[in-house]
């Protein structure tokens, strides 16, 4: 039913491009002028039996060939009168029909649901039939990516369903690529009312694997009713999470893409923050910055690298740390821009630190837990790196121990396999204060373990602690991974894990996080320290 209405939709354009005139008189066109002459020569030459048969002739060719009227946009009967899809009833059945064929065939089969991004901004630019318009463009490009047996029809207010027929190889990375092509294909500028309109749009999709599609249905009658009954619950609910998966995407910025997989780790929903009104203008005011924190070298005393840390620089509350920034993000819902900011800066730390022929190692940067859901976000690094002149191996990603757990979802194992194979370096935090077993140091592929502060704390007098961070540092040294110790509060304890062989340290027994200024200045300061220290030559 999906490709009849595409066809028709095809045929209508095509008449419409064939036939640009105006119905009129036929014989007041201009083409016809040239016959004028032919009928007087023909009365002078031959008659008035010539010049009545040219004439004659003239009438039948004018008639054969007179501009027919534009077909006018008459919807058919069902169909959505704005993009001329079906509507978004026929989603239900469309899909329930694919996953009835799937569990047949035995093949996956897959639903994206495709949303304009800031439709507000678009509608204001554009009178409402000219975003109708819009949308029935948007939607020709659409069917013109996919395949003859997928379906377009509208969805709620501006957004698209697509029923994808079964494959035999429809997997996570041919929907992510089918989402880019989709993407790529509706972001071409388009001439509606001889203005200009670029959009971008994000996308949700929900992916049925072989094992989870519907299961038997019979031809009998008897069982008949019933299994499209429950071919349809289960049509709503891949829907339900293609759309919540758009949803998602949706707050995630522009363009953004997300997998209803990410659905199946719970989340808790954040509450409300005290700080959340006021985050997004201190983001856009600059007030929230990226802070750096030195990492030490224990063996050499250099440095070996240094970590990215927001800090919002607060009117009334003074300097707030990640502890009240980051809750009042998730709060807010600016998760990605949040990321922007602090990539942004920590890639301009890297270049700034290049120009001034200075090496201070990789810097790190934690993973937000939006992140790890965005499968374009090893692509949106690779932009950056060649933007900035940096190569990947200068960043290394923390993965905390909270994100763990979504290492299940198909899409954050491929946005961390494709960031690891851009060449970024991979942390794996929380050492310390929660159980990892060796599957997902394994799974993970970290080149460096991050002892938790809790167990640095009091490490030069609890026995303890030393046991379990000596255990820690020899397991990493048998895994040929660098360990850093996070948070090391003095002296003491810095001289201890030196001795129990941690590769660095981070923390207040080194330096407070700073901006690069200070941290150029710091470093300047630290390696005029190490240069003026007393070596001990060999005779």
């Amino acid at each position: 039913m999906g490709s009849d209405g595409g066809k028709r939709a095809a045929r209508k354009s095509e008449l419409r491009a064939r036939y640009q005139g105006k119905p009129g008189p036929v014989l007041l066109r201009r083409e016809m002028i040239a016959f004028l002459p032919a009928c007087g020569l023909a009365l002078l030459w031959v008659g008035p039996e010539a010049m009545v048969l040219i004439g004659l002739t003239a009438i039948l060719v004018g008639w054969m060939t007179r501009p027919l009227p534009v077909p006018p946009e008459v919807d058919e009967e069902g169909c959505d009168p704005a993009t001329g899809l079906l509507p978004p009833s026929a989603a239900i059945s469309e899909m329930a029909a694919s996953l009835q064929d799937a569990q047949q065939r035995n093949r996956p089969t897959g639903c994206l649901i495709l949303g304009l991004d800031a439709p507000d901004q678009v509608l204001r630019r554009l009178h409402p039939k000219e975003f109708d318009l819009l949308l029935r463009r948007i939607g020709e490009r659409l069917q013109a990516q996919l395949r003859s047996g997928d379906v377009v029809t509208r969805w709620d207010g501006a957004r698209f369903a697509v029923m994808l027929r079964p494959t035999p190889r429809l997997g996570l990375e041919g929907m992510i690529q089918l989402c880019g092509r989709l993407q790529e294909a509706v972001s071409e500028p388009y001439v509606i009312a001889e203005q200009t309109q670029e959009i971008t749009m994000h996308i949700g999709f929900h992916l049925v694997g072989r094992s989870a599609a519907a299961p038997a249905y019979r031809d009998d009658a008897a069982t008949q009713a019933k299994a499209d009954a429950r071919a349809n619950t289960e049509a709503e609910a891949a829907l339900s999470r293609a759309e919540t998966a758009a949803n998602r995407a949706m707050q995630s910025g522009p363009g953004a893409i997300r997998s209803s997989r990410s659905d199946k780790i719970a989340t808790k929903e954040p509450g409300p923050h005290p700080l959340s009104a006021s985050v997004g203008e201190a983001l856009e005011a600059g007030h929230i910055k990226a802070f750096f924190l030195p990492q030490i070298s224990t063996d050499t005393g250099d440095i070996s690298g240094f970590q990215a840390i927001p800090r919002w620089l607060h009117a009334q509350r003074g300097i707030l740390t990640e502890s009240e920034i980051l809750p009042a993000i998730e709060a807010a819902g600016l998760g990605a821009r949040f990321s922007e900011v602090m990539l942004y800066a920590t890639f301009g730390a890297l270049r700034d630190i290049a120009r001034d022929g200075s090496d201070f190692g990789p810097a790190s940067l934690p993973f937000l837990p939006g992140q790890m859901s965005d499968p374009k976000l090893a692509e949106r690094l690779a932009w950056e790196f060649d933007r900035f002149e940096v190569a990947p191996t200068r960043l290394r990603l923390i993965v905390p121990q909270a994100m763990v757990a979504r290492l299940d979802d198909p899409v954050c194992s491929h946005t961390l396999h494709a960031i690891k194979r851009l060449g970024c370096l991979i942390e794996l935090a929380g050492f310390g204060s929660g159980p990892v077993s060796a599957e997902t140091i394994r799974q993970i592929g970290p080149q460096r373990l991050r002892i938790h502060r809790s167990l640095t704390a009091e490490i030069d007098h609890n026995t303890e602690h030393q046991r379990l961070t000596a255990a820690i540092v020899s397991m990493a040294e048998g895994l040929g991974l660098e360990t850093l110790a996070e948070g090391v509060p003095g002296i003491a304890e810095h001289a201890m894990l030196c001795q129990l062989g941690c590769s660095a340290v981070q923390g207040p027994a080194i330096a407070a996080p700073m901006p690069i200024s200070e941290f150029l200045e710091w470093a300047e300061r630290h390696r005029t320290k190490l240069d003026a220290t007393p070596q001990i030559g060999r005779r």
